[in-house]
């Protein structure tokens, strides 16, 4: 009640036996008091970037997205921030109506003594660093049901798991446009509402179609129309699953005339040829796939080993040199767990090898080089450097 009284004479007092001279403070004076229940309120304090307190402003939403079993992330529309407890040693206050200094300075009448009851405090608040959205779940999700095609007695079971996009946005850690994004970069689409990829086979089987369609039809490989492969193959598939593959491994244009084409992607087509040769056996003699292979792919095409980073990785060491598939996809999403697992299939890696297998690893302006320096040791091999482990791999 003292408090509450104090008017401008006894702050000046109080500002004087302080030593305090009021010509360099502000005018306006907060006289604070503790209320009769003020407690450690239920509310959370939140540090926001200027662009996340800008999304806010401008009507939209934060999300906090995370399952029991997982740390929690806050997103925006297209990023995705770590949250964690950042304690302080000075109390933070909660006072309802509390301006600024920049509010004060504006307002010609506070030249006064303002009165302010505290409603709550806290010692603590929640820090946002921004982190690489978590989606390795999200394929893990939609392998749970893989598309094998219309006829499989599988799919008419309806006994596995299957996701909508709210489905997928409750469950995975990223944001919106993050996982809208890795659909495209996983090749799923929306079958009758939800999300799907298509198993393997069934992919290579629509693929084969398609690229037999192109050689009996000798089209160029840089404009295959729609209109034609939907008519020709409607019979044999269903129209969506056909221009979706087209879409998976081509990129669509319109000509003049407003017909739809298709310039067939290389690069992806060998590489799905190559994982379908590698994906039963353990080593394959490189000399005998690459003959193989290069057989396999649609005429016109070239396979090369650079269309297989992050898919399959040769062994030099070997005699004779041998390769194997290893997918970047089915290696740990945590980075010490990643290079734990590189480690174990290879005791010492060049950096050109082990490029592609952490590059995704790379959080925003990142370099593969400052990864390799906090998870593993170079050293000299041959004249060549070369990475291995920093700990003791069991």
């Amino acid at each position: 009640a003292a408090m509450s009284a104090r008017g401008r004479t006894e702050v000046e007092a109080a500002l004087r036996s302080a030593k305090l001279n009021p010509a360099e403070l502000l005018p306006a004076v907060h006289c604070l008091r503790f209320g009769p229940h003020t407690a450690p309120g239920p509310c959370c304090l939140l540090q926001l970037e200027p662009a996340l307190c800008a999304e806010l402003e401008a009507g939209r939403s934060l999300v906090i997205r995370g399952e029991k079993d997982e740390h929690a992330v806050l997103c925006s529309k297209d990023k995705t921030y770590d949250m964690k407890i950042a304690d302080t040693s000075n109390m933070l206050l909660f006072i309802p109506g509390c301006q600024t200094p920049e509010q004060l300075n504006a307002d010609p009448s506070s030249y006064n003594v303002i009165h302010s009851q505290i409603a709550g405090f806290s010692k603590n608040y929640w820090e946002l660093r921004r982190c690489r959205p978590k989606l390795k779940k999200l394929r893990k999700l939609l392998m749970e049901d893989p598309y094998e095609g219309p006829d499989s007695q599988k799919d008419q079971a309806l006994t596995c798991s299957r996701y909508t996009t709210e489905d997928l946005l409750s469950l995975i850690q990223a944001s919106e446009e993050e996982i809208l994004h890795q659909l495209q970069v996983i090749d799923a689409c929306k079958i009758e509402g939800y999300w799907r990829i298509l198993e393997f086979d069934y992919e290579m089987k629509l693929l084969d179609h398609v690229t037999q369609l192109i050689d009996s039809e000798s089209w160029s490989l840089s404009k295959v129309p729609l209109r034609t492969c939907l008519e020709e193959l409607g019979s044999l598939e269903p129209k969506e699953m056909i221009e979706h593959v087209l879409l998976s491994y081509g990129r669509k244009y319109v000509d003049d005339a407003g017909e739809v084409y298709f310039e067939m992607r290389e690069d992806k087509i060998c590489r799905a040829v190559a994982q379908m040769l590698l994906r039963n056996a353990v080593k394959f003699n490189l000399s005998e796939f690459q003959e193989v292979w290069q057989q396999s792919v649609p005429e016109g095409m070239t396979t090369r080993l650079d269309q297989l980073k992050g898919l399959a990785l040769v062994d030099k060491s070997s005699r004779p040199e041998t390769i194997f598939l290893l997918k970047v996809e089915d290696l740990p999403e945590d980075n010490q767990e990643r290079f734990n697992s590189l480690f174990g299939i290879r005791e010492k890696w060049t950096e050109v090898d082990i490029t592609p297998y952490i590059q995704d690893l790379c959080a925003d302006k990142q370099t593969v080089g400052a990864l390799l320096t906090k998870y593993a040791r170079s050293s000299m091999l041959n004249g060549v450097k070369v990475y291995n482990s920093r700990r003791p791999i069991s």
